[in-house]
């Protein structure tokens, strides 16, 4: 409509005519049975109906696929707890007869651990330098004979009659240098590692023996004393009658054995309470799986149609106004002087 608008007004800056008459027509002199004044442009507006293209929504129905979740009955494994014998062992205490020993001291040979430093070769891996043939490929040009054709017709000679020769497609030689790779060996140095010998002192613990005194229960036999009856024959006092010197008893020391009790060692038996293990049966818990059903929600894809808004171009008819110059007849007033 801009655009439009500023057409309009340079249209009308053209056509008006100015004071003195208009602008490039001839003036007629004026008769009297003619009408006067003269032909010019006048912008107009005209009406038309355009076709233009206008967006709107359309509703269709697209198919999609929708989601559902339909009962389903799934076999799984649950976890229960089943009660089975297992064997176990239990401690228990019983009495029993055991024989105890005198104690006494004896020498004997421990082994025992020490430390000493010995000399070992060690062999060590020490880096060195070697030469080695690597190949390589260097490029090199060598000169190869080919074949080279020459086009077109080539004059030859003439014959004995004098009728001309000639050929087409001549060959030629041609020296061309050719590049060829060629297998070559370079020296490289390659790390390798040597072995040696190296003297170290390694640490190790020798076995000794040194003498202890380790108590030990020995059974020995030991003389002891003890009481018996033995007959013997004893001097008794019996009266007699004769004449003779009386004999009396006087008292003197006399070495006897007479019993006493001396503290020895003996083995005896004594009750003491021994733990054993008996095997008995016990209770336990032992995990088992079983089979149940279990109502589950399985997905299913179902095809569906759902309405959507579509955007469409729809043809549609526009009233629009447009400038037109059109021929109009220009009337011309009279004045006294004759001219317009």
């Amino acid at each position: 409509m801009k655009c439009w608008a500023l057409l309009v007004i340079l249209g009308c800056l053209f056509v008006t005519p100015s004071e003195s008459g208009p602008t490039g027509l001839s003036r007629k002199k004026r008769s009297h049975h003619e009408p006067e004044g003269y032909w010019s442009k006048k912008l107009v507006w005209k009406t038309e109906w355009v076709k233009i293209w206008k967006t709107e929504k359309k509703l269709i129905w697209k198919e999609e696929w929708k989601k559902s979740q339909v009962p389903a009955w799934k076999e799984i494994q649950v976890p229960i707890w089943k009660e089975i014998q297992v064997p176990d062992w239990k401690t228990i205490t019983k009495p029993i007869w055991k024989e105890t020993q005198v104690p006494a001291w004896k020498e004997i040979q421990v082994p025992d651990k020490k430390q000493i430093w010995v000399p070992v070769w060690k062999e060590i891996q020490v880096p060195a330098w070697k030469e080695i043939q690597v190949p390589d490929w260097k490029k090199i040009w060598v000169p190869e004979w080919v074949k080279e054709g020459i086009p077109g017709e080539h004059y030859l000679g003439k014959d004995h009659q004098g009728s001309e020769y000639t050929a087409h497609d001549l060959w030629k030689k041609k020296l061309i240098w050719k590049p060829v790779w060629k297998k070559i060996w370079r020296t490289e140095k390659k790390q390798i590692w040597i072995p040696q010998k190296k003297l170290e002192w390694k640490s190790e613990w020798k076995t000794i023996w040194r003498t202890e005194k380790k108590q030990i229960w020995r059974t020995e036999k030991k003389q002891i004393w003890r009481t018996e009856k033995k007959q013997i024959w004893r001097t008794e006092k019996k009266q007699i009658w004769r004449t003779e010197k009386k004999q009396i008893w006087i008292p003197k020391k006399e070495q006897i054995w007479r019993t006493e009790k001396k503290q020895i060692w003996i083995p005896k038996k004594e009750l003491i309470w021994k733990h054993e293990k008996v095997q008995i049966w016990r209770t336990e818990k032992k995990q088992e799986w079983v089979t149940e059903k279990k109502q589950i929600w399985k997905d299913v894809w179902k095809k569906v149609s759902v309405p959507v808004w579509k955007t469409i171009e729809v043809p549609a008819w526009k009233k629009i106004s447009k400038p037109v110059w059109e021929k109009v007849w220009v009337k011309v007033h009279h004045h006294d002087h004759g001219w317009d």
